[in-house]
């Protein structure tokens, strides 16, 4: 059994082994409660995660993708038939709105499960190349294979605030690959991974195809990345952290696929439908209060429409039900943690004090329990203060005003960040215009929607490298290529 009343066991080669380390507690954000008990594993107990992963790669690498999509699938179906009591765990752990974690978390992650468990085709064909009599060789016409190949061991590093969409996202297109994994999920809510991993299981992933080690302790994720069995590291977290595992993977030269932070510019132009753009940006208020990383929460509002626009948020935010994320009308559920509530409230302050106007918000709602933070929006900001400059990670929302075009673009693209910003315009034409000079991995014109087939990945210190849809193939893959003489 993976669990016993005394707390969640670590998944190491198929088997549920005890923790070295004890157990540490899982709090509900809401609550302030113990939602359970996670493991905290030692430094061999990584290691000998990761070698199981090795010594199972050559079989599981050698399976046919039909196999590989077939456990896959089962994992979606018996997903689907815990589909209530998973959701149940991920909101206690996260502090996630009903709506958020049956559709968002434990659906999004079952959608992932499936999307790889359809077969793509790994291989395709180069136009034959005529080359010429030379040192080489006689004159012939030479053929072509592009082949992708498994990576080898992926350590996957999740993020806290989708404890299902995200390690899905990693592991699914991992595995159809024919990589094995070590899954190490973000301390604050790892027990929805062992379910996962559960789930994995009982679909037939034989043992050391997937891992999941936890803990508190930074050294846990050092061993992941640094094991010399380990080929690949993705990992979904701040910049700062990727910036380290990006020089610990240089060291060994082990591919990356980093997805880091971002501070989505919003650029409202002045043909803007106002209405689209206040619930596309009001989001940031109420989806993982905040607590995301393509949040729309830097607002670039042409001064046409600035006092229009600053006067709609403050207004759609002070509507915004915070509080029990249990409840069917709550739309703004607590951030993960005290510390983060902190650092939240901390950043308010400091924009306060940079001198810009707390419009709405600003003040630690009433709540006896729960890690609370009010929707807050901050106006009259300019591109330099900080809480323009960087990843709040809450219900905050900054507003900048410009005058004309190219002066929204370049303050757009004056950030640290790249991830997804958006536009909002009546001109189509001119939406897209703009979209194209902005320094993004992606944009969304007039919508804060996703498109789930679509590359996603960020500029700039926002990340290295692109996933979703075939090309998360792509990212857990190697590119071979095979020549032959016609």
């Amino acid at each position: 059994m993976s669990q016993v009343a005394d707390g969640q066991r670590l998944f190491v080669d198929g088997a549920w082994v005890e923790p070295d380390g004890g157990h540490y507690a899982v709090v509900d954000p809401a609550t302030e409660e113990t939602v359970g008990w996670a493991p905290e594993a030692s430094r061999d107990q990584v290691h000998a995660a990761c070698a199981a992963a090795r010594a199972a790669f050559g079989p599981w690498s050698r399976t046919s993708p039909e196999e590989r999509a077939a456990v896959l699938g089962r994992a979606a179906d018996i997903i689907g038939s815990h589909f209530g009591s998973y959701a149940e765990l991920a909101q206690a752990e996260t502090g996630a709105t009903t709506g958020t974690a049956r559709a968002m978390q434990v659906g999004v992650g079952m959608a992932r499960f499936r999307r790889y468990a359809r077969v793509e085709p790994a291989e395709w064909a180069i136009a034959p190349q005529i080359n010429e009599a030379g040192p080489m060789g006689r004159a012939g016409v030479m053929g072509a294979l592009v082949v992708r190949q498994p990576v080898g061991v992926v350590t996957c590093i999740t993020s806290y605030n989708n404890p299902w969409a995200n390690p899905a996202g990693k592991i699914a297109p991992a595995l159809a690959m024919g990589n094995t994994v070590v899954v190490k999920p973000a301390p604050q809510d790892p027990l929805s991974v062992f379910r996962m991993a559960e789930a994995l299981e009982a679909a037939g992933a034989p043992p050391g195809v997937v891992n999941v080690v936890c803990g508190q302790s930074a050294e846990v994720g050092a061993a992941a990345v640094s094991s010399s069995d380990v080929d690949m590291v993705s990992f979904t977290g701040s910049t700062a952290v990727g910036q380290r595992i990006a020089e610990a993977c240089g060291r060994d030269m082990k591919r990356q696929l980093m997805e880091l932070g971002g501070k989505g510019a919003a650029l409202v132009l002045d043909d803007a439908d106002l209405a689209s753009a206040v619930a596309g940006i009001g989001t940031t208020f109420s989806f993982y209060s905040g607590q995301i990383c393509t949040a729309p929460t830097r607002v670039l509002a042409q001064r046409g429409v600035y006092d229009r626009l600053v006067e709609q948020l403050a207004s759609y935010a002070g509507r915004l039900k915070v509080g029990d994320p249990r409840q069917k009308d709550t739309v703004v559920g607590p951030v993960i943690s005290a510390a983060h509530r902190e650092r939240v409230e901390s950043y308010v302050e400091l924009g306060r004090k940079e001198g810009a106007v707390v419009v709405t918000g600003g003040e630690r709602p009433p709540h006896e329990r729960g890690f609370y933070v009010a929707p807050t929006l901050l106006a009259d900001c300019t591109n330099e203060m900080r809480v323009a400059r960087e990843e709040i990670f809450g219900p905050v929302v900054v507003v900048v005003p410009f005058d004309d075009e190219d002066e929204g673009i370049a303050l757009a693209n004056d950030s640290d960040y790249g991830l997804i910003d958006y536009v909002w315009s009546g001109d189509v034409a001119r939406a897209f215009r703009v979209a194209r000079r902005l320094r993004a991995g992606g944009v969304g014109v007039n919508t804060v929607g996703r498109n789930m087939e679509a590359p996603f990945g960020g500029f700039k210190k926002s990340g290295v490298g692109r996933d979703v849809g075939s090309y998360a193939l792509h990212a857990y893959s190697e590119v071979q290529a095979i020549v032959w003489p016609g």
